[in-house]
């Protein structure tokens, strides 16, 4: 088994200290609070992410009766992961989770409860392995099915912009007409604070992440129908009743595959 590393940050771990989870160590929690004294936000925009993700989760259950989903580039586990969402109002909905991280691997068990009516998977494949990502993901789920595909905060990781709109398209064309993408992003042009405290912490060493404008976060549905309101902040989108909706630094929407 790979040796995971708790003597130096890891963006992961730190995602998942910033949500409140346990899975992360000391050297998680310092370079948590060091990026915090810069821009503080940055928890609301994890947790902000995190609530996005389980409101298009719903969504896609509630309205538009999706009960597959292929979540790519999951991260540790924390409260309401995608099966748990999904299965909660559909218990018959089957989940594939995609990530190659062994940290993740090292946590995957929490990801494969299910309800019995349902199924989760882990598979253990890079992002930029789009057709093994489907081919493996096939075993679990029917790929003649509609099938949400799910990218959370997991293309700015992808340095090179045509790569990561690249990997959209190859994903998505291994999916059936009447599937989703949802999909949200670190975005530049909202909060200056964020992308200053962004670009420093890409500097450290530390796996970069790459904030893009929202014009390319909207490329990425290129071909798809959006649902309304389109690619917007994300506590703007579809926002629960008296919950605050101001912009933030994550952008982020849904789209069918016609």
């Amino acid at each position: 088994m790979t040796q995971i590393d708790t003597s130096v940050p890891h963006s992961a771990r730190i995602w998942n200290y910033w949500l409140g989870g346990k899975d992360n160590y000391p050297v998680d929690e310092a370079a948590g609070d060091a990026y915090t004294a810069v821009f503080p936000g940055i928890v609301t925009i994890a947790r902000s992410s995190r609530a996005f993700l389980g409101r298009s989760i719903r969504h896609l259950v509630q309205e538009a009766g999706v009960r597959q989903f292929l979540d790519v580039g999951t991260g540790l586990p924390t409260v309401d992961n995608t099966h748990e969402v999904a299965q909660r109002l559909a218990p018959e909905s089957r989940i594939v989770y995609v990530d190659n991280d062994p940290l993740v691997l090292a946590h995957a068990r929490a990801l494969l409860t299910s309800t019995p009516e349902g199924a989760t998977a882990y598979e253990p494949i890079n992002l930029h392995e789009p057709e093994r990502i489907i081919e493996a993901a096939g075993k679990t789920l029917d790929l003649t099915r509609p099938t949400a595909l799910i990218l959370s905060g997991i293309l700015g990781h992808v340095a090179d912009y045509d790569e990561a709109r690249d990997l959209v398209r190859r994903l998505l064309a291994g999916l059936p007409p009447g599937s989703y993408l949802s999909l949200n992003e670190g975005s530049r042009g909202t909060d200056p604070v964020y992308e200053q405290a962004q670009d420093a912490y890409n500097e450290t060493g530390a796996v970069p992440y790459h904030l893009r404008p929202v014009e390319q976060i909207e490329a990425f549905f290129e071909g798809l129908e959006l649902v309304e309101p389109g690619v917007v902040s994300v506590p703007r989108w579809h926002p629960e009743p008296g919950a605050l909706t101001e912009p933030i630094g994550q952008h982020g929407g849904l789209g069918r595959k016609p």
